[in-house]
């Protein structure tokens, strides 16, 4: 495959006859309502000049060279409010797919408490952990994976390797079109039972994302790279796409209230502001996600 390409593998989920009937019908329903339109057919899918363009490079290290300055202060204030809250190491690390499908270091500040010394309580939210993914500030340690070369501004995020659907051949990102879209990933599953199930995420949501991706770098220019930090940085989430995805999907807990439609949720969730509905426990997803 050449370097100016992003291929998409075969999607893997878990085989139907493993799943109830209710199960698999759901899961086909809302496969075949969000999933890529032809995927095998984008394979090779050629990238934009700017997508692969030296430039970009050049770009990413000067906007995390200019940023540093104002961002290391902070940085070093979020480390000790995550040493003080929670036993464990500041920097949560972990394998993922870069370029070409080379294995890095992604580093992230940690939100979940370190198994080591949390015991059963391992997999829930620090004291500020919740706090640090709402408003993204967990992932500021990525601007060393940038200057590092790892990573890049605008792309695909990241992801472990069992949760990739392609192999990447362009830089994975700290934001990117799918993240502007699914920036509340975490509220749209406590709406919905059926994303909830993981083979109906890795079937339906994964795919989505990719595509997302895919279709953005196909066409991404140095404005539109610009443009998306802008709208990251002031947290001008694409909500009104994720409706027009996702407004059909049936969301079951709302319907036991008396309230089943996705708008009406979503409505529900504040588009900024870190008064948002409790999460007791990290999102099933997060492995596939965040952390």
């Amino acid at each position: 495959m050449s370097a100016n390409s992003c291929g998409i593998a075969t999607l893997v989920s878990t085989p139907a006859n493993k799943l109830p009937l209710r199960g698999r019908r759901n899961q086909d329903r809302l496969a075949w309502e969000f999933a890529p339109e032809s995927a095998g057919s984008t394979t090779g899918t050629a990238l934009s000049p700017w997508s692969h363009s030296a430039a970009k490079r050049v770009f990413d290290c000067l906007c995390v060279l200019a940023a540093l300055p104002v961002l290391l202060p902070a940085m070093l204030l979020l480390a000790i409010a995550v040493l003080a809250t929670s036993r464990g190491p500041v920097l949560f690390r972990q394998k993922r797919m870069g370029l070409d499908g080379h294995l890095f270091t992604i580093i992230k500040f940690r939100t979940l408490h370190d198994e080591r010394y949390a015991g059963a309580i391992s997999r829930q939210f620090t004291a500020i952990g919740q706090w640090l993914r709402r408003w993204k500030l967990d992932e500021l340690p990525q601007l060393f994976n940038v200057l590092m070369g790892d990573m890049s501004l605008v792309g695909p995020r990241p992801k472990m390797r069992e949760y990739e659907l392609a192999n990447p051949t362009c830089r994975p990102g700290i934001t990117g079109a799918a993240t502007l879209v699914f920036a509340r990933e975490e509220e749209l599953l406590e709406c919905s039972l059926p994303l909830r199930s993981p083979e109906t995420y890795r079937a339906v949501v994964m795919p989505a994302k990719l595509r997302l991706d895919t279709e953005y770098m196909e066409r991404a220019t140095f404005l539109s790279d610009v443009k998306l930090l802008v709208r990251s940085v002031l947290r001008r989430w694409d909500r009104a796409r994720l409706q027009a995805l996702v407004g059909n999907w049936e969301f079951e807990e709302r319907k036991k209230r008396g309230n089943g439609s996705f708008a009406a949720c979503m409505k529900s969730i504040p588009l900024r502001g870190p008064a948002l509905p409790k999460l007791p426990r990290a999102s099933i997803t997060e492995a596939a996600t965040e952390n």
